[in-house]
């Protein structure tokens, strides 16, 4: 019989944590211009968590009339930016990892959301997954970051 695996106890999230989340969430959006410019919308952010949609433009789409990996990248990055960032602690990419598992097309609404995994030290892993409105996953992203000493707001 196979030993059952233990999920990691989250900390309990207070009501200053989220609103310090949400500060970071709404802070960052105010500066980051490349969301914006790909329309990503930030929907929800908590400590360690955040989800981001956009919907697939014509100006998405690469050679083959599908939504661009680039892009795809682009937006599970962002989450997962927002999402090592939540706690306010500046936070940076020390790596990244995709894997697409479906086309997206033009006029879909992709979801990206991001949780953390594990964070201990000034390290941090999250995994992000990239969906479509149906429940269908597009990419798989894991990231790794790393915590500086400065803050985000």
């Amino acid at each position: 019989m196979a030993a059952a695996r233990k999920r990691r106890a989250r900390p309990s999230r207070t009501s200053a944590d989220q609103a310090l989340a949400e500060r970071v969430g709404h802070g960052m959006y105010a500066r980051d211009r490349a969301a914006r410019m790909l329309g990503i919308q930030l929907d929800a952010i908590a400590p360690g968590v955040a989800r981001m949609s956009m919907t697939v433009t014509r100006r998405m789409l690469n050679g083959h009339a599908i939504c661009h990996g680039g892009i795809i990248f682009t937006l599970a990055d962002t989450a997962f930016a927002y999402a090592c960032n939540a706690r306010n602690r500046l936070s940076v990419a020390l790596r990244c990892d995709i894997s697409f598992c479906r086309p997206a097309r033009l006029g879909e609404v992709l979801t990206a959301t991001a949780e953390e995994r594990q964070l201990a030290g000034r390290t941090g892993v999250y995994d992000i997954t990239v969906a479509n409105a149906a429940g269908e996953d597009v990419a798989l992203f894991r990231g790794t970051s790393y915590g500086t000493s400065g803050t985000v707001v």
